[in-house]
């Protein structure tokens, strides 16, 4: 195997592969890319064996072949190299030869057919949809992901089909995030989906706020994304994931209306003090504003007061604040409403213009 790229050409989709590799595995060649040189395209894969994504770039192929290479030391190398260079790379026995300008580098390699293959996706249905659009739902409800939670099924994020349309769902058991697309999809079979939280993180971080449509692939045990020279492949959690309708708050009479910058800000100040561990603030909403009380156990204090609309005389409610804050910071508009039934129960945030997305966060005991 012998080929020839620039340095910028073969350094974005090595960067945007490595992202899936694993620091620790259990296998070594799930350490390394998977490189192909074939009909003068290269194409790097990248595995841990539940994600999988594959980066294609146009290169100068004189001779064809595919080897696995050590993923983090080839991105570093090519990173350092200067930009505009030639890099040329040859396969000598079981090395690869990295040259370029005067600079030699020798990486061991395994052998192709020791990286593990993607099983086959299984196409139940493909629709097209905006990159905006699908980015816009993951960033709206991603952060409420669980990690590493025993209940599997929460450590991923929901895709709901139904009606032909799209809607995304997280939670950790402490809140939940819900964001709705609001065109036609024309999905045929309404179906639910979990992509593990890697698999999230990852989509999320190759789409972009570009207007270009991408494809979706849904399989049975698969989720695929195809945009431009890239095609990320994810094996979906297999488990029922929580009524998530039965979460959100009904009968919320009490209303809290904010401005969404300066509520942000308040917290943000009020947060500084607030104790390490459980980060718990309490709200004090009265009359005509809202209180923000923080403490820790070093018996410091934060008090911050707001102008507010209240639809009610008086409560006193507990939050951990980095759950208000995710929830403010994925919500647009400059106002924003806490719908609340009392101090005990879970607070209902949504923008005060209405919105796709809706924030249910379960009260802290302060």
């Amino acid at each position: 195997m012998k080929f020839s790229i620039q340095q910028e050409a073969l350094l974005q989709p090595i960067s945007q592969v490595v992202g899936v590799v694993e620091r620790r595995q259990t296998l070594p060649v799930l350490a390394n890319f998977l490189i192909s040189a074939q009909g003068g395209r290269l194409s790097v894969t990248g595995t841990d064996m539940e994600v999988e994504l594959i980066a294609v770039v146009e290169a100068d192929i004189p001779q064809e072949g595919e080897v696995t290479v050590p993923a983090r030391k080839l991105v570093d190398i090519v990173r350092k190299l200067p930009e505009g260079v030639n890099i040329t790379a040859s396969l000598e026995g079981d090395k690869l030869l990295i040259s370029s300008g005067r600079g030699r580098y020798t990486l061991s390699t395994l052998p192709a057919t020791e990286f593990p293959a993607t099983d086959q996706v299984e196409t139940l249905e493909s629709l097209k949809i905006q990159e905006v659009e699908l980015k816009k739902l993951l960033d709206k409800t991603s952060f409420s992901m669980a990690n590493q939670d025993v209940r599997y099924y929460l450590n991923g994020l929901l895709f709901e089909f139904q009606n032909g349309s799209l809607t995304t769902v997280a939670t950790d058991g402490h809140r939940l995030a819900v964001c709705d697309l609001e065109s036609d999809l024309g999905i045929a079979q309404d179906r639910q989906m979990i992509v593990p939280r890697k698999g999230v993180l990852e989509l999320s971080r190759m789409l972009s706020e570009s207007d270009d449509v991408v494809e979706l692939a849904l399989g049975k045990n698969h989720i695929r994304l195809v945009k431009e020279n890239m095609i990320f492949t994810s094996k979906l959690i297999d488990g029922r994931f929580p009524d998530y309708l039965a979460v959100i708050p009904k009968g919320t009479d009490k209303h809290i209306k904010l401005d969404r910058q300066s509520f942000m800000l308040a917290l943000q100040r009020a947060s500084i003090l607030s104790h390490e561990k459980y980060k718990g603030v309490r709200l004090e909403a009265s009359t005509d504003s809202v209180k923000i009380v923080a403490h820790n156990p070093q018996h410091e204090e934060a008090i911050e007061e707001l102008e507010a609309e209240l639809n009610f005389e008086h409560i006193a409610i507990g939050f951990n604040v980095t759950y208000l804050l995710d929830a403010l910071s994925a919500i647009e508009g400059n106002s924003v409403v806490l719908a609340l039934k009392d101090a005990n129960s879970s607070c209902l945030i949504s923008s005060e213009a209405g919105g796709r997305d809706k924030h249910v966060v379960m009260p802290l005991k302060l």
